[in-house]
């Protein structure tokens, strides 16, 4: 039977299958186990009387979640954590007596949450490096091609190709580093009990402080975190899902930048995103080229910033200990700017490594305007050859106008013309104000800028923040 029922589109369209897992209930509920498995262990490491047995049970069953036998659970109990409770025990009945002791529903969903997040945060750097690496390329090709740089959207000194794409990386290396500092910083919840006293834990160990302290510990340790947070309520401080959303919207603000630009500079002719030999780019205009993976990077990025105030909001609305207005927010909020941010990153690696440069189009729109920016040498050939500099000036400024007035109405520029034509310019030869035509006079240090990025910069970066990603692999790109 077909399944009628609205599907998200983050999940139909456009986020990975490595994302999608990571969100997913089984690995959600895979987790959950194993935290029920370490708090176990280090509870009966501690001298609490778990049998071996129950542990064994309990690590068989860990990733074979009947997750329609804790359905019919949770619509009896109308709880979700004490349903899988009971189905875990099912699964594992020598482990039933010894399922989550001592603790309260926050121990799991908390601190699975904050597994998944940190697992998110991984492959998205690895996409943000990965789009860091197509855009290198594409830097290194283009480092030396002159082009206009624009201020305003209207034609300003010259950069090159390879400058330009610099800018986006440098963007997209903020985030390497918000990224990176995120995972270096992310705590665990812990073992801190219903109101987050830890009493339950310390009645469990006879008034014992230390072997409370050391299962938190211990149990922060086996589930590959540094630290845990020194106090919490009933949950972890929601600040911290605010924090992360902070770094995601980052990403999405950069790739917007990126497409934004793109989208500006398709429509100049001057970077094309990849068109596949069969792509159709209107069921109507038959010869469009629609920069359509900009546009969706553009609109998917716009979701996700709006996110970034639903966390700050959640964090500031939370009342003393817990309150549950956080939860169903949470279920949306999150996993949503994930898949979001990964869908994002999958166009841009994708668009980054398929850019077209046309660099007869760029020669071309630097030809109309180079007259206009070499102005100012030709003001100082003519005050060397003996002009008075204020006369000069005036004559450049008048003819400029009339240039640029014609432009606009689609003739040609002939400024080098009238100047030559120009007795104010009588002794500077036409020659010599051509040579000042030169476009890879006027990029400054640009293309050294680019390997001075990369080198000096990018690479000690990435190198510092490889160890903290995970393989963002292949994902395909549906327009």
């Amino acid at each position: 039977m077909t399944d009628e029922r609205w599907r998200s589109p983050l999940g139909t369209r456009y986020a990975s299958p490595a994302m999608q897992m990571l969100w997913g209930e089984p690995h959600r509920i895979g987790l959950w186990r194993r935290l029920w498995l370490a708090l176990a262990e280090a509870e009966r490491e501690l001298g609490v009387s778990i049998p071996e047995e129950a542990l064994a049970e309990m690590r068989a069953h860990l990733d074979d979640v009947d997750l329609g036998l804790a359905g019919r659970y949770e619509r009896r109990f109308r709880h979700d954590v004490m349903a899988h409770i009971h189905a875990f025990g099912d699964q594992a009945p020598a482990a039933r007596p010894y399922l989550h002791l001592g603790a309260t529903s926050a121990f799991v969903t908390d601190n699975a949450d904050l597994i998944v997040m940190r697992e998110g945060l991984q492959l998205l750097l690895g996409r943000v490096i990965a789009v860091l690496q197509a855009l290198e390329g594409f830097a290194r090709r283009t480092a030396t091609i002159p082009c206009l740089a624009y201020t305003h959207f209207q034609p300003a000194q010259l950069t090159t190709v390879g400058k330009r794409a610099t800018l986006w990386m440098q963007d997209f290396a903020l985030d390497v580093e918000e990224i990176s500092h995120r995972l270096e910083t992310l705590r665990f919840r812990g073992c801190q009990g219903t109101t987050g006293t830890q009493a339950s834990f310390l009645e469990l160990f006879g008034g014992d402080h230390a072997r409370v302290r050391e299962l938190e510990r211990r149990v922060t340790a086996k589930v590959g975190f540094q630290e845990q947070f020194a106090v919490t309520g009933q949950t972890y401080a929601r600040k911290t899902d605010s924090m992360v959303l902070d770094a995601l919207s980052g990403i999405a603000q950069s790739a917007a930048k990126l497409s934004g630009d793109l989208r500006l500079l398709q429509h100049e002719g001057e970077l094309l995103e990849p068109f596949e030999s069969e792509q159709i780019g209107s069921s109507a205009m038959a010869y469009k080229r629609n920069p359509m993976r900009a546009e969706r990077i553009a609109g998917l990025a716009r979701f996700v910033i709006s996110l970034q105030a639903n966390g700050a909001h959640t964090a500031a609305s939370q009342w003393l200990e817990r309150t549950l207005d956080d939860s169903a927010n949470r279920r949306l909020t999150l996993p949503e700017a994930f898949l979001g941010t990964d869908a994002i990153l999958v166009l841009a690696t994708n668009i980054a490594a398929g850019l077209e440069t046309r660099e007869d189009v760029i020669r071309r729109h630097v030809a109309e305007q180079m007259p206009f920016m070499a102005t100012e040498r030709w003001l100082m050939l003519g005050v060397a050859a003996g002009g008075d500099r204020q006369t000069l000036h005036e004559v450049v400024r008048r003819h400029s106008l009339a240039v640029a007035d014609l432009i606009s109405r689609g003739s040609a520029n002939d400024l080098l013309d009238r100047l030559s034509a120009d007795a104010a310019f009588a002794a500077v030869p036409a020659a010599a104000l051509r040579a000042e035509l030169d476009p890879a006079r006027y990029t400054g240090r640009a293309p050294e800028q680019v390997s001075e990025f990369l080198e000096e910069y990018l690479h000690p970066l990435l190198e510092r923040a490889r160890p903290l990603a995970a393989e963002a692999g292949g994902a395909e790109v549906r327009v």
